[in-house]
């Protein structure tokens, strides 16, 4: 097809607007300015260039990784974690923060440097820490200060793992995966060097069973999981006041990884049907929709907690590792409805779960199904959803972390000390 002309684009622009009404077309000039000026640039690429050489050559060198801090069994670890910048709520910064802070309260110490790509003031981003994570004591440092020696470093997303593998810090080389993040872009550079980052020998600590076999199977990596928790404070509790009358919905269509669209197509069908059940989206927001909903925006977990228990279902869905929201929506007694795969059925084995497959006739009738059962059935699975995770917290999640990494610096202590 030829580039089209103005005569072309004025017709287009009229069979959108029939079909898709101002909003739709509105939608779609918002894409594609964004494509248009996204930055590509070396400045905004997730791995600083100098990183990106010194890691590679490092790992093509093939020596071995630094060693700890000189260490000896009982003795507290220094750990560094380097992360993105979080922004405001960020579910994997909340797993990540919550595993540091586990091992505050064990009496080990952690700093945790940012790796940002974008040139803001560490002072910033401390400040929305601050705000959003409370309850961590960890010392906020910017990366491009240089990582102190420490006993344990970890990598916590591929674009970190550069740096910290570039860097001359002591330290041993561990790697906190929540995801498989080669899976996030289209086959290509990115795609390509997330992967690598699998080989070069770090111990992987990950967020579920998943993740740690495909990890070991697939790149020889050495990996240990620890098992999702719940923070039951604030998703445990009575269903609300007026009771359970509608469902609701995880909006991310920035991460792809969470299907939103075939989500929404899924809503529509489900409205369709039930008009009389409210459906509460949360999140990001959410464009244009064909059917009525509430859109709450971004919610803290105890707005959460009170929205999951006004809700007879949930919808969340993941084409890679399994979130941390079915089993908040199970505290709450709301069932999620999740699409089958085995990276879901491994991490969530529970039978509350309402599994379907992928496709939105089927995930719409997963969600009629639950709304439409009888009140003592409905209330009798909230009852057994609540129940099946009432003993699941972080503190065992924040254990095995521990353990984790003391085996991994007992391992890698330098000849000489106890291990």
């Amino acid at each position: 097809m030829g580039r089209p002309g103005p005569i072309e684009r004025l017709r287009q622009t009229r069979r959108l607007l029939r079909s898709e009404g101002v909003a739709g077309v509105s939608a779609r000039l918002r894409t594609r300015v964004a494509d248009r000026v996204r930055p590509v640039a070396d400045g905004v690429f997730p791995v600083a260039q100098e990183d990106l050489l010194r890691a590679s050559q490092n790992a093509a060198a093939g020596g071995p990784l630094p060693a700890p801090l000189p260490w000896e069994p009982g003795q507290p670890l220094q750990v560094a974690w380097v992360c993105k910048p979080p922004g405001a709520g960020s579910g994997g910064h909340t797993t990540m923060f919550r595993m540091a802070a586990a091992l505050e309260a064990a009496g080990h110490s952690c700093s945790v440097y940012l790796y940002d790509r974008h040139g803001w003031e560490v002072e910033q981003h401390r400040r929305t820490i601050r705000a959003w994570w409370p309850w961590l004591g960890a010392e906020i440092r910017d990366h491009a200060a240089g990582i102190e020696d420490s006993h344990a470093v970890i990598a916590s997303s591929w674009d970190t793992a550069y740096p910290v593998l570039a860097s001359p810090a002591l330290g041993a080389r561990c790697y906190f995966v929540q995801d498989f993040e080669p899976s996030f872009y289209p086959a290509g550079s990115l795609a390509l060097l997330a992967e690598e980052t699998y080989r070069w020998g770090f111990q992987g600590v990950t967020a579920g069973a998943w993740l740690d076999g495909l990890l070991e199977r697939e790149y020889g990596m050495a990996a240990d999981h620890f098992d999702f928790g719940c923070d039951l404070r604030h998703y445990a509790g009575a269903e609300a006041a007026g009771g359970r009358d509608g469902i609701c919905y995880f909006c991310r269509p920035s991460t792809p990884r969470r299907a939103h669209e075939l989500a929404i197509s899924a809503l529509e069908l489900f409205a369709a049907r039930h008009p009389e059940t409210p459906i509460h989206l949360y999140g990001e927001p959410p464009g244009a929709l064909r059917f009525a909903a509430v859109d709450h925006g971004l919610l803290e977990p105890q707005q959460l907690g009170e929205l999951y228990r006004g809700c007879v279902a949930g919808l969340i869905l993941s084409a890679t590792n399994v979130s941390l929201v079915p089993h908040e929506m199970l505290a709450a007694g709301c069932v999620p409805v999740v699409n089958e795969a085995e990276h879901n059925r491994v991490v969530l084995a529970n039978e509350e779960v309402a599994y379907s497959r992928p496709t939105p006739a089927d995930l719409a009738e997963a969600l009629s199904a639950l709304v439409s059962a009888p009140a003592a059935e409905r209330a009798s699975r909230a009852a057994a959803a609540a129940a099946s995770v009432a003993d699941v917290s972080w503190d065992r999640a924040g254990r095995q972390v521990e353990e984790i990494l003391l085996a991994a610096v007992a391992a890698r202590a330098p000849s000489g000390v106890p291990a």
